[in-house]
């Protein structure tokens, strides 16, 4: 509805419908929509712009009743409420980023000087600080907010191209009605309408997987660190949550799992939308109802991988005892790097004292 009354401003102003109807169809109220009538229109036609426009016509009375709608097609209507769906969306996913790399760089300053062992192919690699693991945690965030501003202006544009993308209704006031009808809900305007060119929309949902990727890549490592046998961290401080029904000692790492799930769906759907992209012609047939399918799953799946991980990043705990444990219990092994590649003639050299002493107690 949002659109519709933008677009009668828009053709009002270049005196393509009377400003009266314009007037009229602004007054148009969404209480005021027979949803059963909208719900059987869109089970009649496959859309519910048809049914929304009838509605719409009920609402401005017989003298402006002729001007809703005027001049644009379906899609145009639905393609560009979805933008408008997706700014509101990705503000919040802009917050909620924002949210997690504070809380993430509060949590790496906290532990900058805790050594634990870095892990390579499953294995002890050389002491890091669990400082440098969260910050490799953060890093990606960074990135994905950056990403976020380069891909916005690419997504926020309108869609307005009538019935096969030539805006023939309007004669040669087309350009100028989509330039007011973007300037209405202060968004950008594409080199040419977009029906069958999907590429931003499936731009902004590989953001997508690669937010709840990266979100992923932690929830793992934090899966990893909370094993038994690792116990290095946990998800928070909070008594029973991960319990089992069955057995006591259990604190599964639920809130990681969700996190990882999601990740991996996200890049499973995202497949789907790459084959959604594949259009026919001017208009296509089934590619815009896979995107129907797909892209909001990602929308919500990324929204609460977004709040899973701002509870790790405000409540995760560390166990600095057990990860000094931890190396020890290799024998120290894992200061043995200055040893294996010392110079010829340099073992007396710190590093590769520290590293033939490690190699020895090893071997002992």
């Amino acid at each position: 509805m949002e659109v519709e009354i933008a677009l009668g401003r828009a053709e009002a102003h270049f005196g393509v419908i009377p400003p009266k109807a314009a007037e009229q169809i602004a007054e148009a109220r969404a209480e005021k929509i027979n949803i059963e009538a909208l719900t059987k229109g869109t089970l009649h036609s496959g859309f519910p712009i048809i049914a929304l426009v009838e509605e719409l016509r009920k609402q401005v009375g017989s003298e402006a009743a002729p001007f809703v709608h005027w001049g644009a097609t379906t899609q145009d209507i639905m393609d560009t409420a979805c933008i408008l769906q997706l700014r509101s969306a990705t503000e919040l996913f802009k917050t909620r980023l924002t949210e997690i790399v504070r809380d993430l760089s509060v949590l790496a300053g906290r532990h900058r000087n805790l050594v634990l062992a870095g892990r390579t192919h499953g294995q002890q690699a050389l002491p890091i600080t669990f400082g440098i693991k969260i910050a490799a945690w953060l890093t990606p965030i960074l990135r994905h907010l950056q990403r976020l501003d380069e891909i916005l202006p690419r997504l926020l544009v309108v869609q307005f191209g009538g019935a096969a993308g030539t805006l023939a209704a309007l004669g040669a006031k087309g350009l100028a009605v989509m330039q007011a009808l973007a300037d209405e809900l202060r968004l950008g305007v594409p080199l040419m309408p977009w029906h069958a060119q999907r590429d931003s929309l499936v731009e902004f949902a590989g953001w997508l997987s690669l937010v709840t990727g990266s979100l992923g890549k932690m929830a793992q490592d934090i899966i990893l660190l909370a094993q038994t046998e690792v116990g290095e961290v946990g998800e928070s401080a909070e008594q029973g949550r991960g319990g089992s029904s069955t057995m006591p000692q259990k604190s599964n790492p639920i809130t990681s799992e969700l996190i990882v799930a999601a990740a991996r769906t996200n890049a499973a759907l995202l497949s789907a939308l790459h084959n959604a992209q594949i259009q026919e012609q001017e208009r296509a047939t089934h590619g815009w109802q896979m995107e129907w399918l797909t892209l909001p799953q990602m929308m919500l799946l990324t929204s609460g991988a977004l709040k899973h991980a701002r509870f790790l990043a405000s409540y995760l705990q560390a166990d600095g005892k057990t990860m000094r444990a931890n190396i020890a219990r290799g024998n120290d092994l894992i200061l043995a790097e200055g040893g294996i590649y010392a110079r010829p003639g340099d073992a007396e050299g710190e590093s590769g004292r520290i590293g033939q002493e490690s190699l020895r107690r090893g071997a002992e």
